[in-house]
């Protein structure tokens, strides 16, 4: 080849996006989308021999979601990769305003108001907010000199960006989607946020669960849940003084008064066979810990310290606020989902009815399934929704164990794909954008599988290209294209080398 045709060819290359475009995420793609139509087929199917792609199932009209999302992939990669930096802002505030205005324009669907009604089909604007905050958030991380620990404003910035949809879709009463958009505190850990906050996100998971589920009486007349809690947070504080601060002369004292204080009670408390004050001794014991790091604090200053003391009152408060939160602040079908997700109640009638057949639909699947159109559980309706949240039941019900993990393979091989692709972005923009979208895609899928599988609370959170929907599936077809189109970008920027 000559020169000159080589150079042609080149220059060809560098304006054609689909010359760089990441071919194995979009064969992944195809292979989720259409077995997620086969799926929908197999969960709607109900004996009267309907063709797959007949507009009258569910499986026919996913069909032209399906081949709408393809065209609308195609326009997001020929389009100018520059326009989602420069126009991030003004499409995050279209999407605020929509937000806010659904519940004025939407019908109530079983409680929710998310759903707007255009002539014959309804989207809902909660899952293009997805693709509009991750603009946003990369279009603010991508700012002339900005870094998320330069001053507190960055992170008040960061913080109003993902809590904003948040706040607005808890108006339109969907908890799940609202929750999705807590996933981006993972972005805010890949640019520089502490550790501390996931690690006091988990510490917070595990101190609801326990009190709410361990009520029965314990030591010292405490509830189970509360003693444990308490044991839990010197826990936590003796190990921030060994690990965080390096104060491991502190972190030994602390703990052994601590068990000096608690041990010594249990004892008396058994030898009198009267009951102690149990609250008043375990705030004492931890409040003689804080003290003495308090002194510590006095004589060599420390920023470490003040952060674990702090941590630990924040603990305290947290444990207090359980009850409060539980019985006075969630809805009485939320508060029984949690009841049946941690095992405190059964309700196989109510909101225990979904996970029970879902689980006995996958059990009953075996190691290769039922065959396809063959499952009994989903086939005779026993699993509401099975077509939408709980599609992946139909899965291991008809494809058994190895159709239910080929399933989590896809969903594997996506996510670590995106994030090989965040990792390779020249641009700030790029990068965290990247790790949006890997964001959304690790919570829809563990929250889904996890739902369907009992795991977690059911909050209707779709399985992504497999859950039936329109406004879902174009949703993440938009936030993954929009992807392909910056990565795409990346020799564009560099003379046709790849970054």
């Amino acid at each position: 080849m000559s020169p000159l045709h080589a150079s042609i060819l080149r220059r060809r290359q560098e304006v054609n996006p689909l010359a760089h475009v990441d071919w194995v995420t979009i064969i992944i793609y195809l292979l989720m989308v259409v077995a997620g139509a086969i799926s929908i087929y197999a969960a709607s199917y109900d004996f009267d021999n309907a063709s797959i792609f007949s507009f009258d199932e569910f499986s026919g009209k996913q069909m032209r979601w399906i081949g709408l999302s393809l065209f609308l992939g195609l326009v997001l990669l020929l389009m100018d990769w520059r326009v989602y930096e420069t126009y991030a802002w003004p499409i995050y505030i279209v999407l605020a305003i929509l937000l806010a205005a659904t519940p004025l324009l939407a019908h109530d669907i079983k409680g929710s108001l998310s759903w707007i009604k255009i002539g014959s089909m309804s989207i809902q604007p909660a899952e293009f907010g997805k693709f509009a905050t991750a603009l946003a958030l990369a279009k603010l991380f991508s700012g002339y000199n900005f870094q998320l620990n330069a001053k507190p404003s960055n992170y008040l910035k960061a913080l109003f960006i993902i809590l904003l949809p948040f706040v607005l879709i808890l108006g339109q009463k969907e908890t799940g989607s609202a929750l999705v958009y807590l996933s981006l505190f993972f972005v805010l850990y890949r640019e520089g946020m502490s550790g501390l906050v996931l690690l006091a996100a988990l510490v917070s998971v595990i101190i609801f669960v326990v009190t709410v589920k361990f009520i029965d009486p314990g030591p010292l007349g405490l509830p189970v849940g509360e003693f444990v809690i308490y044991v839990l947070i010197m826990a936590l504080m003796s190990g921030m003084l060994w690990l965080y601060c390096r104060r491991r002369t502190v972190a030994r004292n602390v703990t052994l008064g601590f068990i000096v204080i608690v041990g010594g009670s249990l004892v008396v408390a058994s030898y009198i066979e009267a009951e102690l004050p149990g609250q008043w001794i375990m705030m004492g014991a931890l409040s003689v810990a804080c003290g003495y790091c308090l002194f510590e604090l006095m004589r060599d200053y420390s920023h470490q310290l003040m952060v674990t003391v702090g941590t630990v009152a924040a603990a305290l408060a947290f444990m207090f606020s359980v009850s409060v939160v539980f019985n006075q602040v969630l809805e009485p079908h939320q508060q029984m989902r949690i009841k049946v997700a941690l095992g405190i109640e059964e309700d196989l009638r109510g909101a225990g009815y979904n996970v029970n057949q879902s689980k006995i639909a996958i059990g009953s699947g075996g190691l290769t399934g039922k065959g396809f159109l063959q499952g009994t559980q989903t086939k005779l309706k026993f699993v509401p929704e099975q077509h939408t949240d709980f599609i992946y039941c139909t899965i291991g019900e008809e494809e058994g164990f190895v159709g239910s993990v080929a399933v989590l393979a896809l969903f594997l091989a996506l996510i670590l794909r995106v994030i090989s692709i965040a990792e390779r972005q020249p641009t700030v923009f790029g990068r965290v954008y990247a790790y949006c979208v890997a964001s959304y895609f690790i919570f829809h899928f563990c929250i889904n599988i996890g739902m369907v599988i009992g795991l977690c609370p059911v909050i209707g959170i779709p399985l992504p290209f497999f859950s039936y929907g329109g406004s879902s599936l174009w949703g993440f077809t938009i936030l993954l294209f929009i992807l392909l189109r910056i990565d795409a970008a990346r020799r564009e920027r560099h003379g046709g080398r790849s970054a």
